[in-house]
């Protein structure tokens, strides 16, 4: 397996892992929102799983845009915040998040919140990742 597949293997593994993690958070806040008595019928925890699952898939495959060096970062965000997002999305009204019984208004904000929340995850990996490599600069620079 090439380290580019290992990488994004380990994007999506992560992606997923956090997808489900935020879920099972929201599933909490709404069981104790309801007081206990939040159900699900027709499968749709078993939905909103696979559809966390998309979502993951969604936010990690596009992370290989960040292996080309030619586009300039602002373009690669874009790609891979705009899949994640529209994938998001898309799985959002198919498994009722949004939409349905949600006004417009609602959809709205529901929206808003799913930016906020996917930026601020990139940020953190950003910040995290540009302090790496500036430790592994600053080893470099020792060593010579």
């Amino acid at each position: 397996m090439s380290k580019t597949a290992k990488e994004v293997l380990k994007s999506i593994v992560i992606s997923i892992g956090m997808s489900l993690t935020i879920f099972s958070l929201v599933c909490i806040v709404f069981d104790i929102g309801y007081g206990g008595n939040f159900s699900l019928e027709g499968y749709r925890m078993t939905k909103m799983i696979i559809g966390c699952v998309v979502i993951g898939l969604g936010f990690g495959v596009p992370t290989i845009v960040y292996k080309n060096d030619s586009l300039p970062m602002p373009v690669r965000v874009l790609i891979h915040m705009g899949i994640g997002c529209v994938i998001y999305t898309l799985v959002a009204y198919a498994v009722g998040w949004i939409g349905g019984s949600a006004s417009l208004g609602q959809g709205l904000i529901i929206a808003a919140i799913q930016l906020v929340v996917a930026f601020i995850i990139w940020f953190c990996f950003m910040r995290f990742y540009r302090s790496e490599a500036k430790k592994m600069n600053d080893k470099i620079q020792q060593m010579k």
